[in-house]
Formats: structure tokens, sequence, C-alpha cells
């Protein structure tokens, strides 16, 4: 394997455990995003406090509407933990991918503009590196769809 393709793997299992850290900090309140007393297990809702109070711009009034809803609470960090271990073991790459991208787009709209540029933020790079990860094949290296022999989700890498 040449070293771009090492690089193109290093950051899909970087961004996968990214998303994954932040699902289990929200679902236990590890201290560092989420305090102790706010995880999910105790029963505060790991969106409402960023869609009540943090969004901002034209689309701060639906993101504060849907602040706090069940679905939302289970599709975002379902999202997180799917997309996360996907991109982690390389199983549905293309899938966590494009999927990843759309919730970090989404993400992007919930704070416009931005805090330190006028349009850009991590939520565009991540989901450009998403993009480029679903539209490639770095989900087939240092993938468990080879060693657990899973061909059939070989299309979705």
């Amino acid at each position: 394997m040449v070293n771009a393709e090492k690089s193109w793997v290093a950051l899909r299992i970087t961004l996968g455990l990214i998303l994954l850290w932040a699902f289990l900090d929200k679902l236990w309140g590890l201290g560092f995003a989420t305090a102790a007393d706010k995880s999910w297990l105790l029963g505060t809702s790991p969106t409402a406090g960023f869609l009540q109070f943090a969004a901002k711009g034209p689309f701060a009034p639906l993101y504060q509407a849907m602040a706090g809803s069940l679905v939302v609470d289970l599709l975002f960090m379902l999202g997180l933990l799917l997309i996360g271990l996907s991109l982690v073991v390389g199983v549905g790459v293309r899938i966590a991918g494009y999927s990843g991208a759309l919730l970090m787009f989404l993400m992007w709209t919930a704070v416009l503009p931005p805090e330190h540029h006028p349009f850009l933020d991590e939520h565009i790079v991540y989901g450009i590196i998403l993009l480029t990860l679903a539209m490639s094949n770095v989900g087939r290296s240092y993938s468990l769809v080879k060693k657990l022999k899973l061909k059939k989700w070989a299309i979705l890498n």
C-alpha cells in the first residue's frame, strides 16, 4: 500500500474515533464536551442544549423547534455511533461517508455564519473528507470486510 493510501486510512479511522468519542461523551457524560450530570443515560437530551442555545442564523428557529425531540436525539446519537464505528472498522464506509457528510452539513447550517470565517468551519472540512472517503476505495484497506469475509458489504465500502 502506498503512503497516500495509508494516510487516507489513518484519516478515516481518526475521524471515526472523533465521532465515536462524541457519542460516548454524550452517552456517559465523560466530562469533556458533556458534564457527568448531563449524560444521555441520566436523561439529558444530547441535542437540546446546543439546539436551544447555540443554534443561530437563518435556520435557528427550525433547529430550536427540534431541541429535545426524542426522534432527533435518537437519530443524532445513532448517527454518531454508526458512522464512527463504520469508519473505524471499515465496513459500510460508503454509506457512512455520505450520511456523515449530511450530518456535518446539518450541523454547519445550525451555526450560520460560523464564528471564525464567513462560511467555513470544521463541519465543512469533515464533510469534504467524508465525501472523499465515500467516493474512494479507502474503506477496503484495513477493513473488517476481508477479515470477516463480508463480501456482500464490499459494495458499501
